[in-house]
């Protein structure tokens, strides 16, 4: 009996000293130590000045104002918008939290917020400020800033942009930079060599033109697309898309419903091999002609299943895939049965959203036999139970561009099979840029802007990798004068600083750049 009670005791003060331990570390959470990190990477690249997120989530302050609301976020798993099931299979650039990730926000806030340590806290990423990637090969802009009418009403509508390309090129990356990120809801694009584009643009007086597109015109190749918060894909592994000499990149731009005339004036970034690809990135888009139970009508007051078939002709390797439908969508769900009955998970949605959509690409590539199937199911509700349902009351809903219309739209992206595609992994965390074939990457300083300058000068350089970084201002015999920035950290890609001049007297001065391949030199003259 005395052995039974000592076990008794034994595992209660285990119990006791669990407890205790786990009281302790959910006490002993705070800010700097648990929470930054997860902010930081997951919510900051988004909830910053001049990005997409309402408000900007960027340091302790900012982050516990918006504490209880940013639980109940994560808590529902609204945001960070991430889709896909992970269990289902993975893509690159994955964003979304963990369970635990999730907890350890909730019992913060339960908490109180405490801040902790700062010293302990992080360091703020550096984001590139302009191109995520690196020096574009092309930009392409608007001809002129278009309004988007505050009407309440959402609008799809084509711009053509002239490449003005002499020779054929192959593309290996596409950045979408928004201008006005209040309306750019996503964008579509094509290379359009026919002209067909520019005509239907030229028929029209106003910048621009509605409807055709997709479903009007066949423009040609479509190319990678954009949404809000989604990184650019790259090309890697010597693979590319064609864009012919001469051809229009067409742009479809959803812009969301606004109370106020809205400006927008949107930037493209392309990036081109350096050599030749030797692999050469195709799209099969299945539509509604893919049915085996069409046509595609979503009749009123139903919840609606359409199942559409692709047989694959030839061994192909899958890069990724882009499911795409409006308000009435609910789920997706994508699989491969190869000849043998492999099954190959593809992509499955179980909570579409039409605002956060987006195309995602294989960490590996998947290949596929000849005549494997593609059998995409999609889920559409056409029901008074759907919050979002756009029209009141219900009504028959088929294909359209229209936000209140209907799409089975699913592009997927794929090369030829080539021995040795089962290994091949695409976009690893360190790519080599010379594979990827971005041009002029390399680490650089451009001349600064004004110069003269009397109380402020503007200085953006690029960085080939992530790496730390200073600048310093210094006199014309090399003498640091002072420093501008001090030594932290910033990623690959663009980024532009300004630098306050009140504090230096009127003489030429120099710029130096402190980075991981040397130092970089640029000269201005303060009036």
């Amino acid at each position: 009996m005395s052995n039974q009670i000592f076990v008794t005791m034994k595992k209660a003060v285990f119990l006791c000293f669990f407890s205790l331990t786990y009281i302790a570390q959910v006490a002993a959470q705070n800010y700097s130590e648990d929470i930054a990190g997860i902010i930081y990477t997951h919510c900051s690249n988004c909830h910053r000045a001049g990005e997409i997120g309402p408000f900007p989530l960027t340091n302790f302050n900012e982050v516990k104002d918006r504490g209880q609301i940013i639980k109940f976020a994560t808590s529902i798993k609204y945001m960070p918008p991430w889709k896909p099931d992970p269990s289902y299979k993975n893509y690159q650039h994955e964003n979304y939290l963990t369970d635990a990730e999730i907890a350890s926000i909730g019992r913060w806030v339960d908490n109180g917020m405490p801040q902790g340590d700062p010293t302990k806290e992080p360091a703020f990423p550096n984001f590139p400020k302009g191109s995520q990637i690196g020096t574009p090969d092309l930009t392409l802009t608007f001809a002129e800033a278009y309004t988007h009418k505050g009407n309440f009403n959402d609008e799809y509508r084509y711009f053509v942009l002239p490449t003005n390309l002499t020779s054929d090129k192959d593309l290996v990356a596409l950045e979408m930079r928004p201008g006005n990120n209040n309306i750019v809801h996503h964008t579509l694009f094509w290379a359009d060599a026919s002209g067909k584009a520019k005509a239907a643009d030229d028929a029209t007086p106003e910048y621009g033109y509605e409807g055709g597109g997709i479903q009007g015109l066949l423009l040609g190749e479509q190319l990678p697309g954009y949404v809000p918060g989604q990184k650019p894909n790259i090309y890697t592994n010597g693979m590319g898309q064609k864009l012919t000499k001469g051809s229009d990149l067409v742009l479809q731009m959803h812009y969301a419903p606004t109370g106020v005339d809205e400006k927008d004036s949107s930037v493209v970034n392309l990036f081109f091999a350096k050599t030749p690809a030797r692999r050469t990135v195709r799209n099969h888009i299945m539509l509604p002609n893919s049915l085996v139970n069409g046509p595609f009508k979503i009749p009123r007051d139903q919840v609606k299943e359409f199942h559409g078939v692709f047989k694959v002709p030839l061994k192909v390797s899958l890069l990724g895939i882009w499911p795409h439908c409006h308000m009435l969508g609910k789920k997706w769900e994508v699989y491969a049965i190869t000849p043998t009955g492999e099954k190959i998970n593809l992509i499955k949605i179980s909570d579409w959203d039409f605002n956060w959509q987006g195309g995602y690409y294989f960490k590996n590539l998947v290949v596929l036999p000849v005549n494997s199937e593609i059998h995409a199911f999609a889920t559409y509700d056409n029901t008074v139970d759907n919050p979002v349902n756009p029209n009141n009351p219900t009504k028959d809903v088929e294909w359209g561009e229209g936000t209140a219309d209907e799409m089975f739209y699913l592009p997927i992206s794929y090369v030829l099979y080539e021995p040795g595609d089962e290994k091949l992994i695409l976009n690893n965390s360190d790519p080599k840029y010379e594979d990827i074939g971005i041009q002029n990457i390399n680490t650089k300083i451009y001349p600064v802007f004004p110069n003269p300058s009397n109380s402020e000068l503007k200085v953006g350089f690029v960085l080939n990798k992530d790496q730390n970084i200073s600048l310093d201002i210094c006199t014309p015999s090399g003498e640091k004068l002072k420093t501008a920035i001090q030594t932290k950290n910033y990623l690959q890609g663009q980024h532009v600083e300004y630098l306050k001049l009140d504090d230096i007297i009127p003489g030429v001065y120099y710029l130096r750049l402190h980075t991981s391949e040397g130092v970089l030199t640029e000269k201005f003259v303060k009036y």
